[in-house]
This record gives structure tokens, sequence and C-alpha cells, in this order.
């Protein structure tokens, strides 16, 4: 006979149970374990990526300082990397451990398996609206693009103040931006424009365009063209005004677009253990302040850079849609009808 006392006892257990499952499953979707003990006897990472030197170089010092173990880094464009990672897979020969880069470009190898799952319970803090659902992706950064400026070459009154601005004629053969038929990310940040310009967004590319501007190979390339004078004016991310020496600056615009940066281990890592403690430590505390330090935007909540308006600019950002690798390959195929074939 049951009684009402064994009753009680029975759902108490089964709650408790319950309980433990929910708890166990959060910890293996976000945090699963890492073994440093078998990361340190595979000893080394390898990462391709789109990280600036000057700013990885911090990240890896710090991480080989903690772990004492090492990474092999290849830096290329965001085009450049995902095209080396899906040759690589095609190929059935991957050679990194993991990679970092803008989500859209990314994101594009989420289709053939490239990207094994894991979480690190480091960015268990970090806002809901930059994860990535399927948890193959990690944001750790992001980076808002915007317009930079030589001060020395253009006119307080003159500083655009919109996007719009850049249109008028006396900027004409005076922007530099990246092409956005060869480089993914600047084609998917003129798509999403569409998002505040509606249908008119395509009239907005079209007039830029017509601005003759000069078309580099990747945002990195902007700001030293912007700081010799080669243009006045640049397309590139914001967070290159404070990391390059010279007479720049970026343009308050009000509207941000951003690409989380992520980093995602490959499922077929020859160092998974390493891979792992990698994302682990850029998205922990001390990676996230030493990222900062080099005058990135972090995903750590509080954590900004040494940037005015840092904080509004993270407040105010609007989030890219990815492209699929059929939308984006019809996108570039229209920008270079528009930018470049004459």
């Amino acid at each position: 006979m049951v009684t009402k006392r064994t009753a009680a006892l029975r759902r108490w257990f089964a709650s408790f149970c319950a309980a433990i499952v929910v708890v166990s499953a959060a910890t293996l979707a976000f945090g699963q374990q890492i073994n440093l003990d078998a990361a340190k006897k595979e000893g080394k990472v390898v990462i391709y990526g789109t990280v600036v030197p000057k700013v990885m170089a911090l990240i890896e010092k710090g991480f080989e300082a903690k772990y004492g173990i090492k990474t092999e880094y290849w830096r290329a464009d965001a085009t450049k990397v995902i095209d080396r990672v899906l040759t690589e897979w095609r190929a059935g020969k991957p050679g990194f451990d993991l990679v970092i880069g803008a989500r859209g470009p990314l994101a594009l190898a989420k289709q053939e398996n490239v990207y094994a799952k894991f979480t690190p319970a480091s960015a268990a803090n970090f806002l809901a609206k930059f994860k990535d659902k399927d948890g193959q992706l990690t944001a750790w950064r992001t980076t808002p693009v915007g317009i930079l400026y030589n001060t020395e070459l253009v006119k307080s009154a003159d500083i655009p103040k919109s996007l719009d601005d850049l249109l008028d004629s006396k900027w004409q053969g005076k922007i530099s931006m990246p092409d956005p038929s060869r480089h993914a990310s600047t084609a998917q940040y003129l798509w999403n424009l569409e998002q505040i310009k509606g249908e008119k967004w395509v009239d907005f590319v079209k007039g830029l365009a017509k601005q003759k501007p000069l078309l580099l190979e990747s945002y990195s390339t902007v700001p030293n063209i912007i700081v010799r004078g080669e243009s006045p004016l640049g397309i590139t991310y914001v967070q290159y005004a404070g990391q390059t020496k010279g007479p720049i600056a970026f343009a308050s615009i009000g509207q941000y677009f951003a690409d989380p940066s992520d980093v995602a281990l490959s499922a077929k890592a020859a160092n998974p253990n390493a891979a792992k403690i990698f994302i682990d430590y850029l998205c922990s505390a001390e990676g996230q302040k030493k990222v900062a330090e080099t005058g990135e935007f972090v995903m750590a909540p509080g954590v900004y850079p040494a940037i005015k308006d840092a904080d509004k600019i993270m407040a105010s950002l609007l989030l890219m849609n990815e492209a699929s690798a059929e939308q984006l390959a019809k996108l570039q195929a229209e920008f270079r009808q528009w930018f470049v074939v004459k």
C-alpha cells in the first residue's frame, strides 16, 4: 500500500531527477568539458583567421603564457580564409583546428558540416542576440562597420553625418572600400542596408558605385589608404580608427551594422582539446580584456575599447542577416556589374 508520505517522496524524487537532467543538458549544451592535460599533450593549435597581427599577437602571447600551448596562425581576408577552409575540407585534408572570422563568411561552411558543436563556459554571459542557434559559432567580438576619414583632409563641417552623405558629388573618386564583388563581408554589408533603407538600398549602392570608389582587397587595407591621403574617406571597421597611427578618426553616423566575429572548432581538428582551450581563453574575462585593450569591441558585458562613445556604438548596433552561398554569389555578380564593369 502506498502511503501519502511515500507518494510525496516519490514525487519529490521524480522532480529532483528531472532537475538533474535539465542541469546536465544545459551543461552539455553550454560549456562542454575541456581537457587541459590532453590539450598540453597536443601542444599546439592551428588557426586560420582574419584578426590583424597586432591584435592576434597579444592574444597568442597571453594564451601561450597561461597554458604553454603553441599557436600556429595563418591570416587573410574573410573571403580567402573561407575559401581555403572549404578547399581543404572538400579535399579531405583540413589543416586547421579552428577558424576565426566574420559570421557571414564563416556561416557558408556550416552547410558542409565543417564545424563541431562547442560553446565555452566562459561565453555564458554574452548577449543572447549574438549567439549562434546551432552552437557551432561562438561570438567573441563584434566589428561595427562605419566611415573613417583623414582628419587633416576633411574639414569638420564636411564630416559625413550619415551614409547618404557619401553620395555627395564632392566625394567622387575620394572614397575607399573593399571590392564588394570579391570581398564577401562588404557584399553582405551593402545587402543588409535594406534593413534601414528598404527597397531604396539598391539605389544607394548604385549611387555609391557611381562615386567611383577606390576598390581594395579588404577592410584592413582601407585605414592606411586614408592615412596616406590616397582617399580622404573610407568604409571599414570603426575600431581601425583607434588602431591606426596617423590622422584618422571615425564619423558618428548614428547606426552601425555589425557582424559578430566568431570562432569555430573544426569537426576534424587534429588538436581538438587545444582548440577548445583557445576558444575558452578567447571568451574568458582575461582574454576579453586583452582584446578590448587593443581597441576591439568585445562580447563581455561592460568591457569597452578606449574609443569615444564605444558604449553607445554597442547599444545601437544592427546585426547583419546572413546571406546564403547562392545569395552571396548573386549579389557579388551584380556588384561586379555596378562597381567594376565599365
